[in-house]
C-alpha cells in the first residue's frame, strides 16, 4: 500500500482542451473507452485539481473536453477521477491509487452488497478490513477497472464505502443483463462479490454526507455539457445555415440554453471554491438541472435542423446523439427538481432572485 498522491493545484496547471483530447486520442480511433482511458492516464490527464481547491472550473473543463469526444470514455474518466477525489477527501492513506478506478455506488432495490467484518473484528472505522458479498449493478468499465470504490451495507444497516481490488478470485463480472445501445461502450455490467476482501474508506455514512458528494454531481453535468456543445456545434458549422432561417431559429434557442447552463456551472464552481466545506446544494442543483434542460433542447432541435443525413453519415455525431440521452438519465429528473423546489420554498424570497 502507498499513500495517496497529492494532486497539483498550481494556477499554471493546464487543462486539456477539446483539441488536446482529440489530438491525444486520434491515433486510436477504433479503440474502446478502456484503451483510451489508459492513454489519458499515461499522459497524466487524470491529475486534475481537486474540487474546492481554487480550480474546480478547470477540472470541469477537462470533463467537458472528454465528454465532447467520447461519452463512453467520459463515463470511465469521470468515475476514475471521482475516485481519486473521494480518496483524497476522506483521507485513505492506506489505499494504493495506481491503475484504473471506478466508483460503483448505484443501489437499486434488487442489488445489494453486504460488508461483513473480517475475522473477529467488530469495529467499522476507516481502514477496517471487510468481506463483500452480493451483486452490484451498473458497474461501468467492470471488465477493465483495476480497483473500485463500492457502496455496501454493514450489519448494523449503515451504508459504507469499500475500496476493492478487482484481481480476486471471488469476483465475477456478469455481462448477461447489459443490452444497452446508448452508452453501450461504458460496459456497465453487474459484478458479483463472494467473500471478497476490501477496506473501508471513511466512516460509515460519510460517502454521502461529505461535501464532495454534491460537488461530484456537477462534475458529471460537465460531461453532459461537453457532449451537448459537440452536438450543437454540428449545427453551428452547417455550411448552409446562413440561408436557412429555420436552422437559425434552432441555433438561437440552443445558444440561450447553453449559455445559461454554462453560467450556472461557473457559479457552482465558484461556490465550491469559495466554500469547499459546503455542499453548495442550490448552486449544484441549478447547474445540473440547467445542463439537463440544455441537453434536452439540443437533442430536440439539432436533429430537426440537420435532418437525417448527418445522423446516418457521421458516425461520431450519431453515437453522441445515441449516448447522451442515456448518460443524462444519471440525473434524477423530477426528484432533483423537487429537492431544489423544497429549498426554494424555504429560502429568503426577497433576495432569492434579485438581479
Amino acid at each position: 500500500m502507498v499513500p495517496i498522491a497529492h494532486h497539483s493545484t498550481s494556477p499554471e496547471l493546464r487543462m486539456p482542451s477539446n483539441k488536446d483530447i482529440a489530438h491525444l486520442l486520434s491515433g486510436f480511433p477504433s479503440d474502446g473507452p478502456a484503451a483510451k482511458l489508459n492513454k489519458l492516464l499515461a499522459h497524466r490527464v487524470d491529475q486534475l485539481p481537486l474540487p474546492g481547491q481554487g480550480h474546480t472550473l478547470d477540472r470541469w473543463r477537462a470533463f467537458a473536453a472528454v465528454g465532447s469526444y467520447d461519452l463512453g470514455l467520459a463515463k470511465l474518466f469521470e468515475g476514475h477521477t471521482d475516485a481519486l477525489a473521494i480518496l483524497a477527501e476522506l483521507g485513505a492513506p492506506t489505499v494504493a491509487i495506481e491503475g484504473r478506478w471506478g466508483v460503483w455506488c448505484a443501489d437499486p432495490p434488487d442489488s445489494h452488497v453486504q460488508a461483513r467484518p473480517s475475522g473477529a473484528q467488530t469495529l467499522y472505522g476507516p481502514g477496517a478490513a471487510v468481506q463483500l458479498h452480493g451483486r452490484k449493478a451498473w458497474c461501468s468499465g467492470a471488465a477493465d477497472i483495476e480497483q473500485a470504490l463500492v457502496s455496501a451495507w454493514l450489519p448494523d444497516r449503515q451504508r459504507c464505502l469499500v475500496a476493492v481490488r478487482m484481481q480476486q478470485s471471488g469476483i465475477r463480472v456478469d455481462t448477461d443483463r447489459w443490452r444497452a445501445v446508448g452508452m453501450a461502450a461504458s460496459a456497465s455490467y453487474d459484478v458479483h462479490f463472494n467473500d471478497v476482501a476490501g477496506v473501508l474508506v471513511g466512516a460509515p455514512g460519510e460517502y454521502l454526507s461529505r461535501p464532495g458528494f454534491s460537488h461530484g454531481g456537477a462534475g458529471v453535468a460537465a460531461c453532459w455539457y461537453g457532449a451537448a456543445v459537440r452536438i450543437a456545434s454540428a449545427l453551428q458549422h452547417k455550411h448552409t445555415l446562413g440561408r436557412d432561417p429555420h436552422g437559425q431559429v434552432h441555433l438561437g434557442a440552443i445558444d440561450v440554453v447553453l449559455a445559461g447552463a454554462r453560467q450556472l456551472l461557473r457559479e457552482a464552481a465558484e461556490c465550491i471554491d469559495t466554500d469547499p466545506a459546503s455542499p453548495c446544494f442550490p448552486a449544484v442543483q441549478r447547474a445540473r438541472l440547467a445542463v439537463e434542460t440544455a441537453v434536452e433542447e439540443v437533442l430536440r432541435r439539432v436533429p430537426r435542423a440537420l435532418g437525417p443525413g448527418p445522423l446516418c453519415m457521421e458516425r461520431d455525431l450519431a453515437c453522441m446523439v445515441a449516448d447522451l440521452p442515456v448518460f443524462v438519465r444519471q440525473s434524477h429528473a423530477e426528484h432533483d427538481q423537487a429537492a431544489l423546489g423544497r429549498y426554494v420554498a424555504e429560502a429568503d424570497g426577497e433576495h432569492l432572485w434579485s438581479l
